[in-house]
């Protein structure tokens, strides 16, 4: 190593440590320098640190009830394999074939090793399976791959999940899992099996990967840009999440330092990182690093120190208590208040040359520096209180059996036993405002938020930051009489210039943007509006995602939330049949209590019911949770979808296909890659599905832009989309409005400009082009008609969605109200099917009698 150590660093000056240590006892947030000041502190200066630290700790301890206490977990290390892709020059733990089939080991341990291990820390009274292992073995090694399908599993994270649920089961331990980088649908799978998941940050220097010779170089998953986007998906998925700091592996002070901003930010943003680690490097024999000096004691506590004030009382700051010589009254006096996972059984398996101390006498040393020990779960005690979404309800009952229900700690009195882990028995049990579809439009939503606004969607003041550079507008310098020029002659021509440039048009050019695009949907598609007579079903308002736009989703608890049972669902798609209807369109929350098979009763419930419906169902959100419930693949879990009824999906859960809007947008939502994953694995399979695009919020044209090339290129590859559905943003009870954030919905000429746009950019390849009554109202649409526009979409009968948003154009339209939208735009109409087919006579008929909407005197039966 050629990089200079934090300790051969030039010292700052006295009076830059004077000001550092004054701010930090003052209680003032600290910028970078200053930190990387304090790192450095030494003697009677990092005295004074560590003490000031140590109020900061005491406060938060105080505030959350537990004074005096320093916590720990009581558990067992399993180190369910030994094989990495990575190859970081200071690890021991990682080992290659050839040495496991020398000492007698396989690839992975197997589940008898795995349970034998549990169970015997359950019979000491242990409470934690710490599962750690490389990253994904199988993509470097072909012994891990043979094992994998040898023993029936696709990846090592299945396994992982098996695993976890046998631990669950048989033993009655919290599995934590440490598997490494994971991906947010890596999240989905693993979080109904896992109270805590961990993945050590180490630093974001990246030169320490990218140069040769670093510590972390020809390690693809020691990427800094990587190892943040996984702890930012584990907020994303509401996982308690322990993550930190690897300290003297090379990095400078300032590096340090910008490392601990970095977990900062995560946290403040999502509220999701449980305990943060201040690991000490121990150079080890045998590995490229043996040479590297260790990190010195003063390093650790200064590091310890300036973490606690960088993230504040409220944090959990730990330090491995086997990496130091009994000093650990000098850790305490730092500003930690956990000791990590201690076990009784096995060994630090990642540091196995350093004995865990005995749990006595970490009690001890603890009482001396005037703290209680007490025992934790691998789950810390404000996740356990905060319940759902932070908990998945398989694993409540796991939780509960151990936990304090007072403190959230360990129960010392707890029987360490195993309990089933399955779904909820009752999976569709009619609950709540089941009459919510009707009354929407009377009595209205009961709140105009959520009583947890202010902890469910992260941090605002952090997400108004993130929000910023989203929102700038961008300069245009094309010419747009040229570009329309373009449009005019052939729009599949338009540059991406030329197109943000017609994305920006107003006034006179605007009009003419909205004539051509009128005259490319006359030579597509023709003068016929189209619409369909279906009814939206929306079974469950329950949803914990976090989605900041979304005023539709509710606790399970709350006044507007509602579940409807299968024979409810089944009841409104045959009275929609009754009047005519080709479809029912069928979406809800992400309800935790729903098992992932439970999309599939519901498609099977309608089909049952009413055989010639078509079934167009569940977002590409749902189709994820579907799938990571269930343990299948995306292709698997749509393959027996379709078998069960499902015909096409909508596209909706798009919003933006822009993570940079997405991530501000929602917070718990599929990333854009995902989404672009299950469209076109439907499209593959014969599921057809439309598309859409939600704007006016957080973005700017240049974001619409990005994304109708996205969909023209899914369209160009699969020909599954039916249509591109504009849903422009109602603003009135979203989150991020009432946060301060988004603006107030597009305007009419972003209205007017997407859905012309929309009809250049996606042409030839997607023909119809649908406008919302909904979200528009009739002079509206009428208006999009005239911009580009062919499909007037459904006549929906009951809508929530928008409703709750606070869209003030109802919840259904009845043929002749379509008819007369098509007409005020001067042109003819005709129903369609789903697929934008031809719809039986019979179907007509039956509309034409009812109008295509629900007659007052119909009972909504089961309600």
């Amino acid at each position: 190593m050629t990089d200079q150590q934090p300790g051969q660093a030039e010292r700052p000056t006295e009076n830059a440590m004077r000001r550092a240590l004054r701010r930090a006892r003052d209680g003032v947030a600290l910028d970078v320098s200053e930190a990387a000041v304090l790192l450095q502190a030494r003697g009677a200066d990092l005295e004074d640190l560590a003490a000031s630290a140590g109020r900061v700790r005491d406060a938060g301890l105080e505030a959350a009830g537990r004074a005096g206490v320093i916590t720990y977990s009581k558990s067992v290390f399993i180190p369910l394999t030994r094989l990495c892709r990575d190859k970081c020059h200071y690890c021991t733990f990682v080992t290659v074939p050839g040495k496991l089939r020398r000492a007698g080991h396989g690839m992975f341990m197997s589940p008898d090793e795995v349970l034998d291990i549990a169970r015997r820390g359950a019979e000491l009274g242990c409470k934690e399976a710490l599962i750690t292992l490389g990253d994904k073995p199988e993509d470097r090694w072909p012994e891990a791959r043979e094992w994998l399908d040898a023993h029936g599993y696709d990846d090592t994270l299945a396994y992982v999940r098996a695993m976890a649920i046998r631990i669950l089961e048989e033993t009655g331990l919290l599995p934590h899992l440490n598997p490494g980088v994971m991906s947010w649908t890596d999240f989905q799978r693993l979080k109904p099996v896992a109270p805590s998941m961990g993945m050590m940050l180490e630093t974001t220097a990246t030169r320490l990967w990218s140069e040769p010779g670093g510590p972390h170089h020809g390690s693809p998953d020691k990427e800094p840009a990587v190892r943040l986007r996984v702890l930012e998906d584990a907020g994303r998925s509401s996982v308690p999440f322990t993550s930190g700091l690897l300290i003297g592996i090379g990095e400078t002070y300032e590096e340090r330092a910008e490392s601990l901003f970095a977990l900062r930010r995560v946290s403040r943003a999502y509220h999701s990182i449980q305990e943060l680690i201040i690991q000490n490097f121990r150079a080890k024999p045998d590995t490229a690093m043996r040479g590297m000096p260790d990190a010195e004691l003063d390093d650790l506590v200064a590091t310890i120190a300036v973490a606690r004030h960088i993230m504040g009382p409220s944090a959990c700051l730990q330090a491995p208590p086997n990496l130091v010589d009994e000093e650990y009254g000098r850790l305490i006096g730092a500003g930690i208040d956990d000791w990590g996972g201690v076990s009784p059984l096995t060994i630090d398996h990642v540091n196995p040359e350093r004995p865990w101390p005995q749990i006595d006498t970490l009690a001890e040393k603890s009482r001396a520096a005037g703290f209680e020990l007490r025992e934790r779960l691998c789950v810390y005690p404000e996740f356990v209180g905060r319940g759902e979404p932070w908990l998945d309800p398989r694993l409540l009952p796991h939780v509960r059996a151990l936990a304090d229900p007072e403190t959230g700690l360990a129960d010392p009195d707890a029987e360490v036993r195993g309990l089933p882990w399955q779904e909820p028995d009752e999976a569709f049990t009619a609950a709540g405002r089941t009459d919510l579809h009707r009354t929407i439009d009377t009595t209205g939503r009961t709140h105009d938020r959520r009583d947890d606004f202010d902890e469910v969607y992260g941090d605002w003041e952090a997400l108004r930051e993130a929000a910023v550079p989203g929102m700038v507008p961008q300069r245009i310098d094309t010419d747009v009489r040229a570009a329309l020029a373009v449009a005019a002659d052939d729009p599949t021509r338009l540059t991406d210039d030329q197109a943000l440039a017609l994305l920006h048009a107003d006034g006179p050019a605007l009009d003419a943007l909205t004539r051509i695009a009128d005259d490319v949907r006359t030579s597509v598609v023709g003068d016929e509006v189209t619409y369909i007579v279906t009814r939206n079903i929306n079974f469950t308002n329950v949803c914990y995602t976090g989605c900041r736009f979304c005023a539709f989703a509710q606790r399970r608890t709350d006044a507007d939330a509602y579940t409807l049972s299968l024979d409810q669902v089944a009841d409104r798609a045959q009275q929609a049949w009754d009047v005519g209807a080709v479809e029912v369109c069928m979406q809800g929350g992400i309800h935790p209590d729903l098992p992932g098979t439970a999309y599939f009763d519901i498609a099977r419930a309608v089909k049952e019911r009413v055989p010639g419906m078509h079934v167009h169902a569940f977002s590409p959100m749902e189709v994820v949770n579907g799938a990571t419930r269930t343990g299948l693949s995306i292709r698997e879990w749509l393959t027996a979808a379709k078998e069960a009824g499902l015909d096409s999906i909508p596209g909706t859960a798009a919003e933006i296909l822009d993570d940079e809007v997405r991530w501000v947008l929602t917070k718990g939502k599929l990333p854009a890659a995902t989404w672009i994953e299950v469209v076109k694995t439907a499209h593959e399979l014969g599921i057809r599905s439309s598309s859409t695009m939600m704007y006016g919020h957080v973005d700017q044209p240049r974001h619409w832009l990005g994304h109708f090339r996205t969909l023209a290129r899914i369209q160009q590859e699969t020909g599954g989309f039916t249509e591109f559905v504009t849903l422009p943003f109602i603003h009135t009870n979203a989150p991020v409005y009432l946060a301060g954030i988004a603006r107030p919905g597009p305007t009419v000429r972003d209205n007017r400009a997407v859905t012309a746009m929309a009809r250049l950019l996606l042409h030839p390849h997607i023909p119809n082009i649908q406008t919302s009554w909904v979200k528009l109202g009739a002079d509206g649409a009428a208006e999009m008609l005239r911009s580009g526009a062919n499909d007037l979409g459904g006549t929906l009968m009951e809508e929530t969605i928008s409703r709750m948003a606070g869209s003030s154009y109802g919840s259904y339209r009845s043929i002749r109200d379509l008819v007369a939208i098509a007409e005020a735009a001067g042109r003819p109409s005709r129903p369609r099917t789903t697929l934008y087919g031809e719809v039986p006579e019979e179907r007509q008929r039956a509309a034409t009698a009812s109008d295509g909407h629900l007659p007052e005197l119909l009972p909504v039966l089961g309600d």
